[in-house]
């Protein structure tokens, strides 16, 4: 499977193919439309979350970075020190499992790292959108 060969660069198809989740394209519609940003594939070798990744970056920063599964896709975000006030001042617009997630991750560097799983084009979905508009703040 090419999540696993640094080899082959995915083709954006093949991510398709392999995501299998309409809610995929939407996201990358999204990203586009909304940011002016196309997928940047990338290949990651740390034992954390081995595999290709795709990462949604406006100028050197990085929006979120998405892993892929097999019918759906996790969305990593970050949420540091700029963020974080913003963040908690509206914690409880978001769903009870983002807050969960939010709750549940450990801090470092002033920084928790979100990762949310997107299969359903539900209330989490809309949360990780308003989250990457944070960030983009």
């Amino acid at each position: 499977m090419f999540k696993e060969d640094f080899s082959h660069i995915p083709t954006e198809y093949e991510m398709k193919e392999y995501i299998n989740n309409n809610l995929w394209e939407d996201f990358c519609q999204y990203m586009k439309n909304t940011y002016n940003i196309t997928p940047k594939f990338e290949f990651s070798k740390c034992n954390w979350e081995y595999g290709w990744n795709i990462k949604f970056k406006k100028g050197s920063k990085t929006l979120c970075t998405v892993y892929p599964r097999e019918n759906y896709f996790t969305v990593l975000v970050v949420i540091g020190k700029k963020e974080k006030e913003f963040f908690e001042n509206i914690f409880s617009t978001f769903s009870y499992d983002v807050q969960q997630t939010y709750k549940e991750t450990e801090e470092g560097n002033k920084q928790k790292w979100l990762m949310i799983d997107l299969e359903d084009n539900d209330k989490r979905y809309e949360d990780v959108k308003k989250i990457i508009e944070i960030r983009n703040k």
